[in-house]
């Protein structure tokens, strides 16, 4: 009869505790990260309770407010009060004000170069200074003058017959020019110049960083309007107009990848130099001059993969899922912004980024 050797108990031990963990139900760890964390958050209207309970509901800690119509209805020695009163009713639901999106104050007349800008300019600086009082510490601005985000099509039927949109440049051509007329590119590098340099001193002081939206689509011109956000070299341009820790990015990761850059390598690049201040999370099909949104799973771009980089790359902010198709039972009154698209593209993250260890919150 052999004998148990030293070595073969251990061997037996060891191989009955891995039986024993392999056996023994996984538990999710709940602690909060130490370090750089993706914050998941939604753009709202602090008067969109519904939006803002459902959300809340599937873990959505972070909110992206929508202030330009609130402050744009008061003087702006209310900036402040109101401010903390949008903070307030967001934090009455659990959501921490993680920045504004779009313009904080109405900016048309900057971004076009018109008569009354300087007006709209001490609005925008009265304006960061109540975001810095309010402790709320970023501005997704964007400086597509005339015309904002643009599609010209809202109701494209994808998978299971929810709704997309699309961007065809021969439609958007068809239309002619805006009441605009033609914007030269020339005049919108003035015009960001003017902006930056009257604003990017004041963010810097109050510490709040002012993150630049890509043009969507980043197209050069759009119907006869300029459009400068439109390539990773124009914005290592902007960045340098007036060099600052508060001059940064929103990182449209869709639109940039319409401009034909290696996102990837964007993120690498960027996120290091902590210049990517918020992410705008979603993909498309096509390309600048004719595109369709995407569902978060099926699109070209391996969104996990993605999620995985800029968590490599150190990234430490808000990221939102954007323009999410219009589910079956949903009006499709503001396309690409509706519910139920946007609680699958958060399952999407969340699993994602549980299955690969990503630290959230």
């Amino acid at each position: 009869m052999n004998q148990p050797t030293r070595r073969g108990v251990l061997a037996s031990s060891l191989a009955a505790l891995t039986v024993a963990a392999e056996n023994t139900t996984p538990e999710r760890a709940t602690h909060q990260p130490s370090g750089p964390a993706i914050r998941i958050s939604e753009m709202l209207e602090v008067n969109e309770t519904h939006k803002i309970r459902i959300f809340n509901q599937v873990g959505v800690k972070h909110a992206i407010a929508n202030v330009e119509g609130e402050l744009s209805k008061v003087p702006r020695s209310q900036y402040r009060a109101t401010l903390a009163g949008i903070r307030g009713k967001f934090e009455a639901h659990g959501m921490t004000v993680a920045g504004v999106e779009s313009h904080p104050v109405p900016a048309e007349k900057i971004k076009l170069g018109l008569p009354g800008r300087d007006e709209e300019i001490e609005n925008y600086i009265a304006a960061i200074r109540a975001l810095s009082d309010n402790g709320i510490p970023m501005v997704c601005y964007n400086f597509m003058a005339g015309l904002g985000w643009y599609r010209t099509k809202t109701n494209i039927p994808d998978r299971g017959g929810a709704l997309i949109s699309e961007f065809d440049d021969r439609d958007a051509e068809a239309l002619g020019l805006t009441q605009w007329g033609r914007v030269s590119e020339d005049q919108m590098w003035s015009n960001i110049e003017y902006f930056l340099k009257a604003i990017i001193p004041v963010a810097e002081k109050a510490n709040v960083r002012m993150a630049l939206h890509p043009d969507d689509p980043p197209l050069n011109p759009l119907r006869g309007i300029a459009r400068i956000a439109t390539s990773a070299a124009n914005y290592r341009r902007i960045m340098n107009i007036v060099p600052s820790p508060v001059n940064g990015i929103t990182f449209c990761q869709a639109n940039f990848k319409l401009m034909g850059e290696d996102i990837a390598a964007l993120v690498r690049e960027w996120c290091p130099q902590k210049k990517i201040f918020f992410v705008h999370f979603r993909d498309v099909r096509g390309t600048k001059y004719k595109f369709r949104e995407t569902f978060h799973d099926d699109g070209p771009t391996d969104l996990a993969r993605m999620l995985a980089i800029y968590h490599e790359a150190g990234f430490d902010g808000p990221m939102r899922p954007d323009h999410a198709p219009t589910l079956d039972g949903e009006p499709n009154d503001h396309p690409g912004y509706e519910i139920s698209g946007k609680l699958f593209a958060f399952g999407y993250m969340k699993g994602a980024m549980n299955a690969q260890n990503i630290p959230y919150v």
